[in-house]
């Protein structure tokens, strides 16, 4: 369907992505570690018999600097860093170990960065058995990995299918080369293809390519034969990101000249016309900038309502706890989080002396389990039921917005709920923020910048 313009710039605020709820930004700094250590062991014992858990491993080398990344990332072409950095994970992932009573059950495993294929194929090999070997995989499991087009190789692939990763995303954001140049990602569309086609020979199947809106010399014709192109390689699944320019957090977009960005009319007409290329060419919206083929899982469980979202995206895994190694990531505990420290050298120094290295968290209320409830159902199943127990704040706070959202179209809801509608589903961030009480309560206290906008 067309997005009304008025509306997208009506909407395009700054708001949050909502891997979290509460959000990164209202966590404290100094987390109570013994209470992450009792509260980690409380919610395994309750999930990991039932649902197995989450891995998420951040590996943060690069070897050169893709200008406009967010991500937390380690720069350097040496390659003997990839020997100490898997002892740090491997004593990290021990330290957790001492915390479970029982064997791991591994439901979903996903390698982030940073570029994982900086590692070498036999060092990947050497860290998974490791983890692997002191659990036990789950027969309905999913691994997934993010691999650099540039290289990954077929050896790459074979090992960690064998494995038993059976998704990988590849990180296409542009094919023009003026585009390329300017974000310092240099990468020939040749390199797209190579690795796409190999893995399907070897068994993958679900090959996602990562497409960025808004970067800087982007053009409306130059993004939509980006687009063209990757289509024509029908990945199963798309995820279709606005460039978040947040100079302030990443010191690498401070190289551009922001003259070089599109205008917010320009980014406005990249998002609509990426999208309607995805329509019309059998993508069908998930959410949040996330689109799948019909044959896809994603799809099938956005579809029965078994979808769910964490840090790593849409997935189709519903475990509850989320355990991340390495530095910077974070551990979802379903009632709790924590964030590792961001300097690697603070990581090495803890988990090498036997600490975690967990140094920023945030203990979820009663008020925070419901209301982030709200938000996931709001985001995977497009549809949630009020709490009663909840009504002065969902009165207070959130019906006010949800008015604002049901005049513009996006909403159906009375008093017991409500149910996004197809265009609601193009503005799933703005809707999730009428439940975001930290958000609603500060609005007006701080003018610092703290989120990119939504579009």
């Amino acid at each position: 369907m067309s997005i009304p313009i008025e509306l997208l710039n009506k909407y395009n605020v700054a708001i949050p992505r909502y891997t979290s709820y509460p959000t990164v930004p209202i966590w404290q700094d100094g987390i109570d570690v013994p209470t992450w250590h009792e509260t980690f062991k409380k919610q395994f014992n309750l999930f990991n018999a039932k649902d197995g858990i989450s891995l998420y491993l951040h590996l943060p080398f690069c070897e050169s600097m893709c200008t406009f990344c967010g991500c937390n990332k380690k720069i350097t072409t040496n390659h003997s860093v990839e020997d100490e950095y898997i002892t740090a994970i491997l004593n990290e992932w021990n330290i957790y170990r001492e915390l479970m009573v029982e064997k791991p059950v591994i439901r979903e495993l996903h390698l982030g960065g940073g570029t994982p294929t900086f590692f070498s194929p036999a060092n990947l090999d050497r860290l998974l058995s490791a983890i692997f070997d002191t659990s036990i995989i789950h027969p309905n499991h999913e691994f997934g990995l993010e691999g650099h087009p540039n290289n990954t190789t077929k050896q790459h692939l074979e090992t960690l299918y064998s494995l038993g990763f059976r998704r990988v995303s590849y990180g296409v954001q542009d094919n023009d080369a003026e585009v390329q140049r300017i974000i310092n990602r240099i990468q020939p569309f040749e390199n797209v293809i190579r690795v796409t086609e190999t893995a399907r020979e070897i068994g993958y199947h679900s090959v996602n390519f990562d497409l960025v809106y808004g970067l800087p010399k982007q053009t409306v014709a130059g993004l939509e034969k980006t687009i063209n192109e990757a289509i024509t390689l029908r990945p199963d699944r798309v995820a279709f990101y606005s460039y978040a320019h947040v100079p302030w957090t990443s010191r690498g977009q401070r190289l551009f000249d922001e003259n070089d960005l599109p205008t917010t009319e320009e980014k406005m007409q990249l998002y609509r016309m990426g999208k309607k290329l995805f329509a019309e060419n059998g993508y069908h919206d998930i959410g949040m900038d996330h689109f799948s083929l019909p044959h896809d899982d994603l799809f099938k469980a956005r579809q029965e309502g078994w979808i769910h979202r964490n840090f790593m995206g849409y997935t189709t895994q519903r475990s509850a706890l989320l355990l991340g190694l390495g530095v910077s990531s974070i551990s979802d505990t379903g009632i709790s989080f924590a964030q590792n420290n961001k300097n690697i050298h603070d990581y090495y120094r803890a988990v090498n002396g036997h600490r975690l290295a967990v140094n920023k968290g945030y203990f979820l209320n009663d008020e925070d389990v419901d209301f982030r409830q709200y938000i996931l159902d709001v985001s995977c199943t497009g549809k949630t039921i009020f709490k009663e127990n909840n009504r002065p704040m969902l009165e207070q706070y959130s019906f006010p917005e949800l008015k604002k959202l049901e005049a513009d179209g996006f909403i159906n809801w009375d008093n017991n709920g409500l149910t996004v509608t197809e265009l609601g589903l193009h503005f799933i961030r703005n809707i999730c923020s009428a439940f975001d009480l930290h958000l609603q309560r500060n609005k007006a206290d701080s003018d610092k910048p703290t989120f990119s906008k939504a579009i």
